[in-house]
């Protein structure tokens, strides 16, 4: 094979979109189907020549949008060094003797506690609790037997089956010690929790470890999954009509959400942090993917991929922002959390060790009531590791979209509930003063920004 025709074969989904746009548009298609078309024509579309995303558009500890939460814009991080210690070789890491569920319990209740400001994990919640009605201007004062919680799950290398060597997983540990401190120190009843990913499945290795424990409250608890994988004590996710969500952007189809979230009172996001091929980096915010149903296609997220690529120019519409914005997404969601106990290299790569933690497993939790700032967090960990590879392109337009909603950069009114009241800013974004002192503007002592607090063992 000649130089120049490897160079064609290394072709990137950004020359190739950026190159052929304007030549189909000019033949008269439509903006939003040439990129679509271009995308599948893409001749390698996992390459691409754009360096890793480490340098971001604006200056550090320039904070936009404004905080959300009890204390605005705080994210706690929990680091554990001993809770995750799995060698690489002996059983997998999910197995309690590689992680440590009673450390993994020190360190939710501990992000909890120190995320409200509150001594002990019932404080947490009632805090939590009382927040959410308040903010959101709702009738009583905390969670009400009968009133539901959808827990979202990341599972998107989850299927039936065993799970496979290394894979890149929720840990079973942390969403285990999550329902357990909803029953006991929430007071949340097992039959109003349920856990869902309705794109993917739910192993085995988070269902037996909550069915494992003979407490009728944990013998309640729903798993939702995937409508081509339910069994196995997993019910099928089920659309709801009457909930769409109609996106902010002409041609981008109307999705539905399953009903156990839009029955829901409460949303718990629970999310993988990591590099991501198509978008950059996934967090909480592309963790609703896995909630989307598309009439013909069903719950895939397929029809979303290209509004919110890590392609798209910085101040381009994302539909990530509509997902936030939604009333029964974002606008239920009384909890952000951030599993990075074993990170993987990108979404369908195995668990890696980072070199921005000695090497070692990032054995970290980050907790939030802000999406905006949790997401910005964590971004400043992905684009500062040398081995996150796939942090590539502009992987931040979301959450400029999303800090300044209200007047996006993209001119964008965001408005996915149609209810004529556009969505304000979700929260604030800002990245940290650089990656070893990881100082964000509040705690320089400013008014505004981000406040990182912990990174200390549990």
């Amino acid at each position: 094979m000649q130089a120049d025709e490897r160079t064609d074969r290394r072709c990137t989904r950004r020359r190739v979109l950026h190159a052929g746009a304007g030549a189909l548009a000019a033949a008269g298609a439509s903006p939003l189907l040439t990129r679509a078309a271009l995308w599948a024509a893409a001749p390698d579309r996992e390459t691409t020549d754009d360096p890793p995303f480490r340098t971001p558009s604006e200056p550090a500890n320039s904070p936009i949008g404004v905080g959300q939460g009890i204390h605005p814009g705080r994210v706690a991080w929990v680091h554990e060094p001993k809770a995750a210690t799995w060698d690489g070789k002996t059983g997998n890491w999910w197995d309690d003797g590689n992680t440590d569920p009673r450390l993994v319990d020190g360190m939710v209740s501990a992000g909890l506690r120190s995320l409200a400001g509150e001594r002990n994990d019932e404080a947490a919640w009632k805090a939590l609790f009382q927040f959410f009605h308040h903010s959101r201007e709702l009738p009583g004062a905390g969670y009400r037997p009968g009133e539901k919680i959808a827990i979202k799950l990341n599972a998107n290398q989850d299927r039936p089956g065993a799970w496979r060597f290394g894979a890149g997983m929720p840990s079973p540990q942390v969403v285990y010690s999550l329902v357990h401190q909803l029953i006991t120190a929430g007071g949340v009843r097992g039959q109003d929790i349920t856990l869902y990913d309705a794109s993917r499945y739910i192993g085995d290795p988070i269902y037996n470890r909550i069915r494992a424990n003979p407490d009728p409250n944990f013998q309640a608890v729903r798993f939702v999954v995937s409508q081509r994988m339910a069994g196995g004590g997993r019910v099928a996710a089920a659309p709801d009509k009457a909930a769409p969500v109609r996106f902010s952007r002409s041609g981008v189809p109307t999705a539905l959400l399953p009903d156990c979230v839009t029955e829901a009172s409460y949303v718990i996001n629970v999310a993988l942090s990591r590099a991501h091929g198509l978008m950059g980096v996934t967090q909480t915010a592309k963790n609703q993917f896995g909630s989307v149903y598309f009439e013909g296609v069903g719950f895939t997220p397929r029809p979303l991929h290209d509004f919110a690529s890590r392609d798209l120019p910085m101040g381009s519409y994302n539909c990530l922002v509509d997902l936030i914005a939604h009333k029964h997404l974002g606008g239920k969601t009384m909890l952000y959390l951030i599993d990075f106990l074993y990170v993987a290299e990108s979404q369908n790569e195995r668990v890696i060790k980072y070199a921005s933690f000695q090497d070692h497993w990032c054995s970290s939790l980050f907790v939030s009531q802000d999406p905006v700032a949790i997401d910005s967090v964590g971004l400043d960990f992905i684009r500062s590791e040398p081995r996150a590879l796939e942090c590539r392109g502009n992987p931040e337009n979301y959450l400029h979209e999303a800090a300044l909603a209200g007047k996006a950069p993209s001119g964008t009114v965001y408005d996915p509930d149609r209810d004529g009241a556009p969505a304000e800013s979700l929260g604030v974004h800002e990245h940290w003063n650089n990656a070893t002192d990881r100082k964000y503007s509040r705690n320089l002592g400013k008014r505004e920004g981000i406040e990182l607090v912990g990174g200390l063992q549990a």
